[in-house]
């Protein structure tokens, strides 16, 4: 196979941020090794460690390599310092956002997916969440969080407004389409169109969208009616396209589904630049422990593989971490069978995919060998 060489920018962030992002940069070297890739990682500052070396959240330099990269790979943003001052005069998570705007990230992606083995962990019963496996498109630049606010009445009266152009609307819309086409040919929107008149927008655009897709089976929930459906039978969802507010809301819902936020990956997409990420947040407490779990991270790394077309890249990062699920290997904080540290995950997630493994020897792992075959 040919090389590929991608320009990737890392930026570790807060927190956990640089263990787990520790633990992509090794799945990265593995696909580079298996398939005769190349890739040159750079590096660059966010959030709270910004903050402390530049006094910016999102400084020059780091916009710089990020707009010229192939990719970005990001920790984790946020510290309990600026949490507890409600004087401070930038915040860490003030960076994601000025890159997020900056770079126009209008779609942001988030699967949702149940493991068979750590079902256990969820909240809602087994039955319910049987071969529930669907992803949410929510439109990330737009909507009542760009919207103009403010106050009046001597600050007595605040208002939001939410504003969407068709354009907005249909740029998500068509990803959120072409997914569906190479999964269920399943696509809800949710909206509140019997109420706002963004909504009614919403629904006006996939309307007239759904035409050229035939094969897409296209239904529509509002917002409430969702919610409770994502906790009552999430399997009948596959591809759930929404507004930023709305979004915001159910992709955080939804991400208890399979019982842990360190499972979970995410994407936000622009027309020039794309972003992969873990969901979870810092969690500075764990932070330097090497506890944390890294597959959201690494799940992140195949959504950028998939993003490239490089799917059979792709494909070898989710069928070792498949093989982790099948045979109990995981984290301490999921409960499994065999425990692992985060930098130990990171190396056994290597070894598989550069080896082409199929199969664990979970004996030379009970006896904390690097070998595992």
């Amino acid at each position: 196979m040919g090389v590929k060489l991608k320009n990737i920018v890392i930026l570790p962030g807060d927190g956990i941020g640089p263990e787990v992002i520790a633990q992509g940069e090794k799945t990265i070297q593995a696909i580079g090794y298996r398939f005769n890739h190349a890739f040159n990682l750079d590096y660059a500052l966010i959030g709270g460690q910004a903050i402390k070396k530049t006094g910016n959240p999102f400084p020059k330099k780091t916009y710089e390599k990020c707009k010229n990269a192939d990719a970005i790979l990001l920790g984790a943003i946020g510290d309990p310092v600026y949490d507890h001052d409600p004087n401070a005069k930038v915040r860490p998570e003030e960076g994601l956002l000025a890159l997020r705007k900056k770079l126009k990230l209008f779609a942001n992606i988030r699967p949702i997916k149940v493991y068979e083995k750590l079902k256990h962990l969820s909240p809602l019963k087994n039955e319910r969440i049987k071969d529930v496996n669907f992803i949410i498109y929510r439109e990330l630049t737009g909507g009542i969080y760009y919207g103009e606010k403010g106050r009046y009445e001597g600050g007595t009266i605040a208002y939001d407004h939410c504003v969407y152009s068709i354009g907005e609307i249909k740029r998500i819309a068509i990803l959120a389409f072409e997914a569906s086409m190479g999964r269920k040919k399943k696509l809800c929107l949710v909206d509140k169109a019997n109420v706002l008149e963004t909504s009614r927008l919403w629904r006006q655009v996939i309307q007239e969208m759904a035409k050229d897709y035939p094969e897409v089976e296209t239904s529509y929930l509002y917002i409430d009616n969702a919610a409770m459906q994502i906790m009552n039978a999430p399997a009948q969802f596959d591809i759930i396209l929404t507004a930023n507010l709305f979004g915001d809301i159910l992709s955080d819902e939804a991400s208890i589904i399979p019982g842990s936020l360190g499972l979970l990956p995410s994407a936000s997409i622009g027309f020039d630049s794309c972003l992969f990420e873990p969901v979870h947040g810092s969690f500075p407490q764990a932070a330097g422990k090497d506890i944390a779990n890294p597959m959201g991270t690494i799940l992140s790394v195949a959504m950028m593989f998939r993003h490239f077309d490089m799917n059979e890249e792709a494909d070898a990062i989710e069928q070792a971490i498949d093989l982790c699920m099948e045979e109990g290997i995981m984290t301490k904080d999921l409960d499994v069978e065999v425990h692992y540290s985060c930098s130990q995950l990171g190396d056994l997630i290597y070894s598989i995919i550069a080896e082409e493994l199929d199969q664990i020897n979970k004996k030379q792992l009970s006896l904390g060998s690097s070998s595992i075959i």
